[in-house]
């Protein structure tokens, strides 16, 4: 049988589960980031120690770039894909469906093509300011054309719209295992930042192909040539996608300027050496964090078709029993982070960046406020008010570029409390404003 049959079997108005369906997805999702844990701490070991702490500064400074730029260049079409297309999919009306895949794709492409310009300015006209070896910026742009090229979302977007999560594990699988094996040839023949730089670079292009590949396997129907073009008339019939886009996208933008922003902040105002241990710290604190991201990909469809097929009361419990889970995970985190931070960093890194120990509990803080609110913006989103967690994550920045005026003379450490700082008044904020909307959604459906 074929994945797309297999598709047909599965979608339908009584396929998703609610809490049930959530845990289902976020349990391939936790398989797929368990092994790639495993990989990335392993090779995450390998490039900090065989490189040093100066040059894996340099190749800290070069992902963080790179990641920022996807970030600005790259549209994450995949919450507009799950968006709008949750019920075409649920109906099985490909045609409508392939058109909204066609035109995010275009957004994609399109994306790329602008990153790659922006990357070139960014690398041959503004190396210097990012302390980056002038040996190093021909690779660096090169790095982060392939990722510009490799992270097109919208083949990701299908993947969770059709609830197939677990093929999405099996192709992410391919990155940190390919990273790993890469990481152990590269120690044989001669550990170099650019040899690194390859091989991220080749696994990610590899993987962002296999999703496509995927997708079109999954609904060859929506992706046919036929539904490719009618970007006027899918922009008609969905006349509230343009905004969503939009403000989706000043989101993840803000939200990759807050992740990536302090690592480049601590390159710019204390040296190369202090980013590559800023970033190591920041890596542990990422992935044990990451949980957030994991849900937050298994909650948005389910929350985008439980709006339109439940009650606002089933909607509500949703919400609140995902919240819960999530607080208590964010708990989990910075216990972590502080009993096990320093014997990670030590296995790791080794001596050279034991001193990471005292960024990584900040660092993890941040990590449990951001998991703790990890329903609020798919909650937000579904229910048609994605311009709050926009306005939320610009105040966040804001903090966060303060703090970090403020305590960079602390030094890194100093730049963690920042993060921090910044990320508990992004859940005070969001708590308020989850709260308040979905007062009003009760009230409007007892006024009925």
């Amino acid at each position: 049988m074929t994945l797309a049959a297999m598709e047909e079997d599965r979608t339908g108005p009584h396929r998703r589960g609610g809490l049930l369906n959530i845990f289902k997805n976020v349990a391939w999702l936790m398989g797929g980031k368990g092994f790639g844990a495993i990989c990335s701490i392993a090779y995450l070991a390998i490039l900090s120690r065989s490189l040093g702490l100066k040059d894996f500064g340099h190749f800290s400074l070069i992902f963080a770039t790179g990641l920022a730029l996807v970030a600005v260049a790259s549209f994450q079409t995949w919450q507009t894909v799950v968006k709008f297309g949750a019920e075409p999919s649920r109906l099985k009306d490909w045609r409508s469906f392939g058109r909204i895949v066609w035109l995010c794709g275009a957004i994609d492409v399109s994306g790329a093509m602008l990153g790659t310009m922006v990357a070139f300015v960014v690398y041959y006209g503004f190396g210097e300011a990012l302390s980056l070896n002038p040996e190093f910026i021909d690779m660096a742009f090169w790095f982060n054309v392939a990722l510009l090229w490799s992270r097109m979302t919208t083949p990701n977007g299908i993947v969770r719209v059709l609830d197939r999560f677990d093929l999405g594990t099996y192709v992410e699988a391919v990155v940190p295992a390919g990273r790993l094996i890469a990481s152990l040839i590269i120690i044989l023949v001669g550990p170099t930042v650019g040899r690194f730089l390859f091989a991220w670079a080749f696994f990610d292009l590899l993987t962002g192909l296999l999703y496509w590949v995927v997708a079109w396997r999954l609904v060859p129907k929506a992706l046919n040539r036929e539904n490719f073009g009618h970007f006027r008339e899918t922009v008609a019939t969905h006349p509230d996608l343009p905004k969503f886009f939009g403000i989706t996208y000043g989101s993840s933008t803000l939200d990759a300027i807050y992740k990536q922003g302090p690592v480049l902040a601590v390159g710019l105002l204390l040296g190369t050496s202090a980013a590559g241990l800023y970033r190591l710290a920041d890596q542990l604190g990422q992935g044990i964090g990451k949980l957030s991201g994991i849900l937050t990909r298994a909650i948005f469809p389910e929350f985008a078709v439980a709006r339109t097929t439940q009650a606002i009361d089933m909607f509500r419990k949703l919400v609140r029993q995902v919240s819960l889970i999530a607080a208590l995970s964010g708990v989990c985190v910075t216990l972590v982070a502080i009993f096990l931070g320093e014997p990670l960093l030590m296995l790791i890194g080794g001596d050279a960046y034991i001193a990471g120990a005292a960024v990584l509990i900040p660092l993890a803080v941040a990590a449990s406020f951001e998991l703790a609110s990890v329903a609020y913006e798919p909650m937000l989103y579904s229910t048609g008010h994605a311009q709050y967690p926009l306005m939320i994550r610009l105040a966040a920045v804001a903090v966060l570029g303060a703090g970090i005026m403020l305590l960079s003379p602390m030094g890194p450490i100093g730049v963690g409390i920042a993060v921090a700082f910044g990320m508990a008044v992004l859940w005070v904020l969001m708590s308020a404003t989850v709260w308040h909307v979905m007062r009003s959604l009760v009230k409007a459906e007892q006024a009925k």
